[in-house]
């Protein structure tokens, strides 16, 4: 019996270590191929035969050909900022009502976002495409940035499920005794159920985050051909592109290194909220 144990025991490890290499290997590659000093994409080894710095400096450097790392990095982290602080409002909001208001077509609306939700955003690709396109959103250099965070916070709203589980598991005894004190339901939610729902506002904050900072699809669409107006996940593809690729191909690496690091960092910094969130989270 024991042996038995231990022979599903080291199997079950065995399994785990090589996925584990899987998942780590492409890190691997993508962090090697940054520091290699020898250009171009076709090389038969994985290990750089020279390292090098000039991949990373290169990237912030006058630019050529119009591939400006540092705009396209102020560009997304503009958006993400912007797309964060909207898309978590109304994620709160409406997870808020949800959760501690009963109205007519409640329940309807909740199945009907739930519905929705199944759904992939991509599918809406076009009317978003043409509905921009009326309003002069597109093409249009500095709007179109206003376009994508429109398109990132507009649907927020949605996604309120997990949010309101948590809520659910503040006790509504406590609106209860505020509204008695004279408070009203905006500060019954600014005053005792934000304060109460830190890990899940935190939680909310970073999901509205990382969309719009990796997002490639509804940015291409959305994006026109100036250059100076591209995101980081439109730019870094440009750098694979015919005329680009032999001398940027390094640096695209690099440029993928970079982009990763503002993200494991607030993933570590809000790690315990992150956690929190989840487990407080119930369906209901």
């Amino acid at each position: 019996m024991k042996s038995r144990k231990f022979l599903l025991n080291s199997a079950a490890h065995l399994v785990l270590a090589v996925l584990s290499l899987v998942w780590v290997l492409p890190i691997i590659f993508a962090l090697l191929t940054s520091f290699r000093a020898e250009s171009g994409s076709a090389k038969t080894y994985i290990i750089p035969k020279a390292f090098t710095l000039e991949n990373y400096t290169g990237l912030f450097n006058v630019n050529v050909g119009g591939l400006n790392y540092s705009r396209w990095f102020f560009n997304t982290l503009l958006v993400a900022a912007a797309s964060c602080v909207l898309s978590a409002f109304f994620i709160l909001c409406v997870a808020y009502a949800m959760s501690r208001l009963r109205f007519t077509m409640r329940r309807p609306f909740m199945n009907v976002a739930l519905i929705l939700g199944m759904f992939p955003g991509f599918m809406s690709m076009i009317a978003v495409y043409y509905i921009l396109k009326g309003f002069g959103f597109l093409e249009s250099g500095a709007t179109s940035l206003v376009a994508l965070v429109l398109v990132y916070s507009g649907g927020a709203g949605l996604g309120f499920y997990i949010t309101k589980g948590f809520f659910d598991t503040i006790p509504k005894a406590l609106d209860e005794a505020a509204y008695l004190d004279g408070c009203t339901k905006w500060q019954v939610f600014t005053k005792i159920t934000l304060p109460l729902s830190k890990p899940i506002a935190v939680y909310t904050l970073i999901v509205s985050f990382m969309a719009p900072w990796t997002d490639y699809i509804f940015a291409k669409v959305i994006m026109g051909q100036n250059r100076d107006y591209y995101t980081i996940a439109i730019g870094l593809w440009t750098m694979l592109e015919k005329e680009f690729i032999e001398t940027y191909y390094t640096r695209f690496f690099a440029g993928c290194v970079l982009i990763s690091i503002p993200i494991s960092i607030l993933f570590l910094l809000t790690q315990k909220f992150y956690t929190d969130s989840m487990s407080g989270a119930v369906k209901g």
